[in-house]
Parts: structure tokens; C-alpha cells; sequence
């Protein structure tokens, strides 16, 4: 894969600027060493909140969470992030988050879910239904889910589970999410040795993420997996196109469709996953953080802006 020619100075800038923190190994290292270095990544990254989000930490019946306001919100957002369920919590994301609300408006409650390997599957999905669980009953309002590659994989899984359930969630926004895809064809392999993220390093989380062979048919763990995507709120997935997890979004978005459901998926040309640490040096970036969060404030809304 010609990825000099694909990726962009200033993606290339962010990738180098990444590694001194985050190295390509960093799975060869201990748990504790990968969280070390991840977190010192995001300490990196970190932007100041923006003036007028205020933050809060609480507890979301046995679950922590950190829920950011800016003004009255009328809708909460329910946010899990990423790290491949084995690093990241609240600190990692905290700034993605602060900026959601100050961009939408609305209340937004993110998840400290446990990690792996110290819990594994299905613990991380029984914290996010959990934590979707008290922010409807604690606000009263609707909810729009969201979350980045693992987080996005378990707003999705909550979503399929909450059916007959739950009936506040209004929508769902997934960012370069894994969903659980064929990983011996299309992206898996055209983008096995990406930037960032390789199939190598897809398949040591998973292994992490499970104490014996992962799960089959089993919608919590990859909803890609499900057998029936009917009855789905409107979804909008955000893909990273270096990136092997990238035919996740369009996969997935074809089966909701297919149910009759609303799905639309926005591949981000020339990047790769993690982008959202780039949001504030890379044009690509920041333009794809802008649509995000457009759609996450139209989901809240209940507009559909992509007939």
C-alpha cells in the first residue's frame, strides 16, 4: 500500500508525533507498561476544555462516569472511547468529550468501563448498558450514543441490545469502530500494516479481550454478528480510510439498511485510526471532527440530513 502517496504531511506529522509516545510495539510491552505509554500519548494530545463545559465525575449505579454540561442541554450524548478495551478511560477522552458538548450542546456522560484482561468479555458491555441505562433515567431525556474504535464497537452492541428494552436512544454515532468484520478480506488485509493500527495488532486485543476463543454469534462481543438489524435507530459510522477496521462501517451500514433501517457511512480519505487525536493539527482531521459532531447534534434532533 502506497501510503506515501495516500496520507498527507500533516497526517504523517501527527503519525511521528504519536510514536514518540505510543511505539509501533507497544503491544510487545506488559498491560500496565501499554497503559503507561497511551496515557502519556494522550497527555500529548490534550487540548484545554473549551470555556463554559463544566465536568463532573459520578456514579453511574457501580459504574464511573464523567458528564460534561455548557448551559441547559436538552438531549445527552453517551460516549465510550477507545483502546482496544484494554487501555483509555476518562482522562483519555476527556477533551474529545468536553468539545462534543461544547459543539452540541448537549449533555455528555462518558464511561469508565472496566478493561482488559483484568475483565474480560462481556464486563466492558455490562458497564456501557449500565451506564445507557442510568443517563436515561437519571436526565429524562433522549440519548444519542457514541464512541471511537472498541467504544464504538460497544455503542453499537448496546444499541442492537437495547431493542425492546430502551426506547430513548434516538441514534447512534460510530467512529472508525471494530464491529467484528471477515478479517481475511478487504481492509483487513489491503490495510494489514497501517499506520497506527495493523491486523496484528486487531488480533492481540482480541485475544486480550477474551478468556478463551471469542464468541460466535453473539452480538455483544461484535454486532456484526447479529442476526437481525431491523429496528435500529438511525446510524451514521465514520470511517478511517488507512485502517483495517475500515469495511466494518460500510458493512454494517449496508446490513441496517438492507432492514430498512437509516444508515450512512463517511469514509475520511488519507487517514488512519486514531485520527481524533489530529482534530487540532490536521485539516482532514478537524474537518471530519466537525462532521461528527453535525451529526451527532442532527441525530439529537432527529434530523436525517443525508437523503
Amino acid at each position: 500500500m502506497d501510503y506515501e502517496r495516500l496520507i498527507d504531511e500533516e497526517t504523517w506529522a501527527f503519525i511521528s508525533r504519536t510514536a514518540e509516545s505510543y511505539p509501533d510495539d507497544a503491544v510487545d510491552l506488559s498491560i500496565q507498561d501499554q497503559r503507561g505509554v497511551y496515557d502519556a500519548m494522550c497527555r500529548d494530545f490534550r487540548q484545554p476544555r473549551p470555556m463554559g463545559v463544566e465536568a463532573e465525575d459520578k456514579h453511574a449505579d457501580g459504574v464511573l462516569v464523567r458528564v460534561y454540561t455548557a448551559g441547559d442541554p436538552t438531549r445527552t450524548v453517551v460516549y465510550l472511547h477507545g483502546g482496544g478495551f484494554v487501555v483509555g478511560g476518562l482522562d483519555s477522552h476527556d477533551d474529545v468529550c468536553a468539545e462534543i458538548c461544547a459543539q452540541t450542546g448537549y449533555r455528555v456522560v462518558a464511561v469508565d468501563y472496566r478493561l482488559c484482561p483484568e475483565h474480560v468479555h462481556p464486563a466492558q458491555f455490562q458497564d456501557a448498558w449500565t451506564a445507557v441505562n442510568w443517563a436515561a433515567k437519571e436526565y429524562g431525556n433522549a440519548l444519542v450514543l457514541a464512541g471511537d474504535s472498541a467504544g464504538g464497537n460497544l455503542a453499537a452492541a448496546v444499541t442492537h441490545h437495547a431493542r425492546r428494552r430502551l426506547d430513548t436512544i434516538l441514534g447512534q454515532v460510530l467512529i472508525y469502530p471494530g464491529l467484528g468484520g471477515d478479517r481475511t478480506k478487504g481492509s483487513y488485509l489491503e490495510h494489514a500494516h497501517a499506520p497506527l493500527l495493523t491486523l496484528d495488532d486487531i488480533v492481540f486485543y482480541e485475544k486480550v479481550r477474551c478468556s478463551g476463543e471469542p464468541p460466535q454469534s453473539d452480538p455483544t462481543y461484535a454486532p456484526l454478528q447479529d442476526s437481525d438489524f431491523s429496528n435500529l435507530p438511525p446510524t451514521v459510522v465514520v470511517t478511517a480510510d488507512c485502517d483495517p477496521l475500515r469495511d466494518d462501517g460500510p458493512d454494517y451500514c449496508a446490513q441496517i439498511t438492507q432492514a430498512g433501517g437509516l444508515a450512512h457511512c463517511i469514509n475520511e480519505p488519507g487517514l488512519v485510526h486514531g485520527y481524533l487525536r489530529a482534530r487540532t493539527s490536521v485539516k482532514r482531521a478537524a474537518d471530519s471532527f466537525e462532521r461528527i459532531s453535525v451529526a451527532i447534534e442532527a441525530l439529537g434532533q432527529q434530523i436525517w440530513p443525508y437523503d
